[in-house]
């Protein structure tokens, strides 16, 4: 027979007890969450197995983000048809989180999974309204980490990972890069790579630019707007989406252009279904789609002079951000003359196109240079479309050098110089940058 329980310690027998036990373990799993959260341990927060209460929403993910400097969760409810993500701050997201969670309050979920840099815990609430509480798994067994936050120092596991980009995003799952459970699908692991690695770059230009929406009509912050020549099949273009409007919590919008018809119809049926309503796809490409506002400009997959002609698009819009990664060289490297020093070395074709590749590209840095940028040319991965593997950023610089004037004299005497080295008479890019010369 058991004892009674001694004076001021609760009485754990009996229906009451019960009662009392639950409520302890509900409140202690709200507390792991909560320290997890602020001692930026959380990697992320699943609610599952949902009560008829849910209604339609089968299943919500929780994360922590910095959302213009506040600390905040990302919230995504994910219901049959479509997604919606809130960012909260993290007082008011994890009260939601109670209240979704609590059997007394009529709770949406019975299930929650914590995934934490230090350890696992599930909390599971019977039909009943019995909680039970278990550690599971070893530190983040099985979660993909989440987004980094866009300011700040972010938590630990972000240092480790430094992806900017959870798995758990639902357009990466309408895109093939990951099955129903939100698992990398294994063929898509270098494309995976690829979008972290774009929005790794595109977030330090941002914050290089100092990029921020202007002001609104409304008194509100207005919108940011971003072109994506050449989308594709649109992975970079909602990636670039979702890191301006969940990440960074502003207002977007941002148009995938792309020739082929069948994947703008594919990508932005994605973008509706999701209610992503500053996200859309045209069928064009940059020369008949011609932007009237344009913020940061993308073109990673444009061929020869295809690329020449976004560039000039982004210069004379005045782009703060030019992300371009150029393929297929083929208009300087008929009017290379060689000379005569370089003969031996680039008699073989494989240099010769190395060379004319390098002379285009850094060509195309001094010309934009010239016209107020800060450019870098650097590796990047390696695209589906083609083996090359560099990009071209230019960041336009916020205010003019000391000496502006002097220093386009003498970037622009390079360029002669080079063209004159090697025989050229002229980039593509040069003519088509002649009226922004002007202006």
């Amino acid at each position: 027979m058991s004892s009674p329980p001694l004076p001021g310690q609760p009485d754990d027998t009996g229906a009451l007890g019960q009662l009392a036990r639950d409520e302890r373990q509900f409140q202690r799993f709200l507390s792991l969450v909560a320290q997890s959260v602020t001692a930026h341990r959380c990697i992320r927060l699943i609610l599952a197995k949902p009560r008829a209460t849910a209604g339609d929403m089968h299943k919500l993910t929780a994360r922590p983000v910095t959302v213009r400097g506040q600390a905040c969760l990302s919230l995504v409810h994910h219901h049959r048809t479509k997604d919606i993500t809130k960012n909260p701050p993290v007082a008011e997201g994890l009260e939601a989180l109670a209240l979704l969670l609590d059997p007394g309050a009529g709770g949406s979920f019975s299930h929650a999974h914590l995934f934490t840099t230090e350890g696992d815990w599930q909390l599971l609430i019977s039909k009943r309204g019995k909680v039970g509480l278990v550690s599971s798994g070893t530190p983040g067994q099985g979660a993909e980490p989440s987004a980094a936050p866009a300011e700040g120092h972010g938590n630990a596991h972000d240092r480790t990972k430094h992806r900017l980009l959870s798995l758990e995003e639902p357009f990466l799952q309408d895109l093939g890069v990951t099955d129903e459970r939100h698992r990398l699908v294994p063929a898509m692991a270098r494309k995976w790579k690829q979008i972290n690695k774009f929005v790794e770059v595109l977030s330090h230009a941002l914050d290089e630019a100092r990029l921020s929406p202007p002001p609104g009509p409304d008194g509100q912050a207005g919108t940011v707007n971003v072109v994506d020549f050449g989308a594709g099949k649109g992975y970079l273009t909602f990636a670039t989406y979702q890191h301006l409007t969940q990440a960074r919590g502003w207002r977007a919008q941002v148009s995938g252009v792309e020739l082929r018809e069948d994947l703008v119809t594919q990508c932005d049926a994605a973008a509706r279904r999701r209610q992503l309503d500053g996200l859309h796809f045209v069928c064009g490409d940059v020369r008949s789609h011609v932007p009237e506002r344009l913020d940061v400009m993308i073109a990673l997959h444009a061929c020869d002079t295809a690329t020449d002609f976004a560039l000039a698009t982004a210069v004379r819009a005045r782009a703060a951000i030019i992300l371009s990664a150029p393929c297929c060289h083929k208009q300087i490297r008929p009017q290379m003359q060689l000379p005569p020093l370089l003969k031996p070395m680039l008699q073989h074709g494989i240099h010769l196109g190395q060379q004319a590749e390098m002379l285009t590209d850094s060509l195309r840095a001094l010309l934009l240079e010239a016209q107020g940028y800060d450019t870098q040319v650097f590796e990047f991965v390696a695209l589906e479309h083609t083996s090359k593997n560099k990009m071209i950023l230019a960041v336009r610089r916020a205010r003019p050098r000391h000496d502006e004037a002097a220093h386009r004299a003498r970037v622009l005497q390079q360029v002669a110089e080079i063209k004159a080295f090697y025989g050229i008479t002229e980039h593509a890019l040069e003519p088509l940058l002649a009226p922004a010369a002007a202006a």
